[in-house]
């Protein structure tokens, strides 16, 4: 096994299935035309349990629009929008010819298949044990996703799946980094996948407060950095990217839209669920990021926040980014896209990750909406109105994922 710890790891595909595209292109476009993901949920069940929040940011296509009704049927949602994206990712990088054992798989999740453990309880007290479905267990379990991500492509050289909340997608592309640094891959398909449209883990997340409950604009409900903020916005989907070596991908000729220069992990060791106030972690996290990627904090050029439209963590990122980068964060432009996509949990850093991708590749940063009243105790240069084109040259940005329980996780993106 040859180190690959001094190559230049590189992305040559990227998919997505979101709430606000069916695809990376879509929901680029969406995103960049500031359209929210966000509406009022047609779910019987929220009448049925009376549920104070009604809104959320749901999948724009239904996966039986795009699979084989079997697949549908023997995959939880959060599988089949891991497979979804990884299909799209795959042949968005002209399917590499790679040896099995030379082919990784990482897909995070946050939660894991909800859907078909609570479902399948449901039927075990109202229909006996006799009806469980013989697939409940490969179905709900975490790694589930990154299973069949895997068998779909073949790939032996690892098939992981990290957790660690609403950072897991992007601690999946950061583990994914080490898999080919450390020469146990040539390529590995990584991201997030998530889909908690239920009404345990939405009442869950009401009893903890943290969602918003802006029931009568739902399209407007998602406001990170607003006075008016009072919840993020639940939101699902999935989103892979392919990364190889430099070498590798320009053997075969492949389009390279960015580099994985660097990844920064840390963790809190304060709360539960709660941010630590003034994001020491975060900001190690984002410090290392930017050394690992051999730059200093004056070659970031773009950040996309994790800004979750919540009223301590919002605050909370805008102190780490100052503790990370002092004066610098003065010109550092900050994108907030959930405000359009929702929060997507365990998705949502891998998501997030391909934004900022994209925004280094075409050099234009996405603005945030829903910005009307800018919170005082926010001191960050957020992009508003209109989309922020970024200089030329050789450019980095930062994405940041952080997740209950403490986890802080930045990458930095830089061009090629």
């Amino acid at each position: 096994m040859t180190s690959n710890s001094e190559q230049r790891i590189v992305v040559t595909g990227l998919g997505a299935t979101t709430p606000v595209g069916g695809n990376v292109t879509e929901t680029w476009e969406a995103v960049l035309a500031g359209t929210s993901g966000v509406s009022l949920m047609t779910f019987p069940w929220v009448e049925t349990y009376q549920l104070p929040v009604k809104i959320a940011a749901t999948i724009k296509q239904a996966p039986v629009d795009v699979m084989a009704r079997v697949e549908v049927r023997r995959l939880d949602p959060c599988g089949q929008y891991a497979l979804i994206a990884a299909r799209e990712a795959w042949a968005d990088a002209a399917t590499p010819e790679v040896e099995p054992e030379r082919l990784g798989v990482v897909i995070g999740t946050g939660i894991g298949g909800v859907h078909t453990l609570l479902d399948q309880w449901d039927t075990l007290k109202e229909k006996g044990v006799r009806r469980i479905f013989p697939l409940a267990v490969p179905m709900l379990i975490v790694n589930g996703p990154a299973a069949a991500v895997s068998i779909e492509l073949g790939a032996r050289a690892g098939a992981h799946a990290p957790v660690s909340a609403c950072s897991s997608g992007a601690e999946a592309i950061g583990f994914a980094l080490e898999m080919i640094r450390s020469g146990r891959a040539d390529v590995v398909v990584a991201g997030g996948t998530e889909a908690a449209m239920h009404p345990m883990p939405i009442a869950g997340f009401t009893a903890m407060q943290a969602l918003s409950t802006r029931n009568d604009e739902p399209e407007r409900a998602s406001r990170p950095y607003d006075t008016g903020r009072d919840g993020f916005v639940l939101g699902e989907g999935a989103a892979v990217i392919v990364l190889e070596t430099e070498a590798h991908a320009k053997a075969r000729g492949a389009r390279i839209y960015a580099e994985i220069a660097g990844v920064g992990i840390s963790s809190d060791a304060y709360h539960i669920a709660a941010p630590d106030p003034e994001g020491a972690g975060a900001a190690r996290a984002m410090r290392d990021a930017v050394r690992a990627a051999g730059l200093s904090p004056s070659d970031i050029v773009h950040i996309n926040a994790h800004a979750t439209s919540t009223p301590v963590g919002d605050v909370a990122e805008s102190k780490a980014i100052r503790r990370a980068f002092g004066d610098e964060a003065d010109h550092m432009p900050v994108s907030a896209t959930k405000s359009m996509t929702g929060h997507l949990l365990g998705a949502a850093g891998a998501l997030e990750t391909v934004f900022t991708i994209l925004a280094v590749h075409h050099r234009l940063a996405p603005a945030t909406i829903n910005l009307d009243r800018f919170d005082p105790a926010i001191s960050l240069d957020v992009i508003t109105g209109e989309n922020r084109k970024m200089p030329a040259g050789d450019i980095a940005a930062l994405n940041n994922s952080f997740g209950f329980g403490g986890h802080n996780l930045a990458l930095t993106i830089r061009s090629v």
